[in-house]
């Protein structure tokens, strides 16, 4: 009879440790890389000017009192950490904004854009799968389209659309739309023939093939599809926010950078990568949900 071990030997437990200490290790190295450091160091006019524009002391600084690095201390980002998240969706006025406030912008445009390249390319993606003759006709378009940034598109989308937030919305749905088609295609295409000649000879209709017999199968690459592209459009949102500005959390990264406030930009990266993990677990979980072990 075999004996479960203890929670704390299992694989899960081992690598959460591991990862506590390589954030520790980190934390550890950003501490030391920002202590201060004792010099005497004469300050030229320039320095001077920087640092007051930075909101340092000069007198500070040559003296040694101040940090031997202009990065900010742990202490300085727990203390905008915790004031951005005590307060996130205040508002006051367009360029000042909370965080809540400007990830709720951004995920907004991700999430139409990305629904709009969902409903066209999981469709399209079906008839291509199915049809050799629909896929060696859309084939070269597809090969010509697919390799061009999203970005590319944004100079266009402004010209003919002449809305920032459309046009963001626009870039998103054409950076999202390529990997959900060309894996709704392969995971169509690579169903059993032995599946589908079952369903021929019990005399399935076609509609009913495609739904109880072809989508279960091909699922798991639709979702992984699905996955690949909110990856890239939640990559691109920020990028493009930061080219149109007006809201979202690309747009202040970029605003924050020309306030000189380097806290609230590291603040804003941490904050985009946090999101970007969440949603992928999410497809990630819906995945699992619908992979099946032969």
């Amino acid at each position: 009879m075999s004996r479960s071990l203890p929670w704390w030997r299992g694989e899960r437990a081992k690598s959460t440790v591991l990862s506590v200490l390589i954030l520790a290790v980190l934390l550890g190295i950003w501490h030391v890389a920002t202590l201060p450091k004792v010099s005497t160091v004469t300050l030229t006019p320039e320095r001077i000017e920087y640092l007051k524009l930075m909101g340092k002391d000069p007198a500070a600084e040559a003296s040694g009192g101040s940090g031997g690095s202009s990065f900010p201390t742990l202490r300085q980002m727990g203390e905008v950490i915790a004031q951005n998240l005590s307060d996130p969706f205040y508002d006051n006025g367009p360029n000042d904004k909370g965080i809540g406030i400007q990830l709720a912008h951004s995920l907004g445009r991700v999430g139409l854009g990305y629904l709009i390249a969902a409903a066209i390319a999981i469709p399209l993606g079906f008839l291509i799968g199915m049809s050799p003759l629909v896929y060696r006709a859309l084939d070269p378009f597809i090969q010509v389209l697919k390799p061009i940034s999203p970005l590319a598109w944004m100079p266009l989308a402004l010209y003919t659309i002449k809305d920032s937030a459309i046009s963001g919305i626009f870039v998103i749905f054409i950076c999202s739309i390529w990997p959900m088609l060309i894996n709704t295609a392969f995971g169509v295409a690579s169903v059993r023939k032995e599946w589908l000649n079952v369903a021929r000879t019990l005399e399935v209709s076609k509609w009913r093939t495609a739904i109880e017999v072809i989508l279960p199968a091909a699922a798991p690459t639709i979702l992984t599809g699905m996955r690949i592209s909110m990856g890239i459009a939640w990559l691109v949102i920020v990028a493009a926010e930061m080219l149109v500005g007006g809201t979202g959390i690309g747009y202040f990264v970029w605003n924050e950078w020309n306030n000189l406030s380097l806290p609230n930009v590291i603040f804003a990266i941490l904050t985009i990568g946090v999101v970007g993990m969440v949603l992928d677990a999410a497809f990630g979980r819906l995945q699992k949900a619908v992979s099946y072990v032969d």
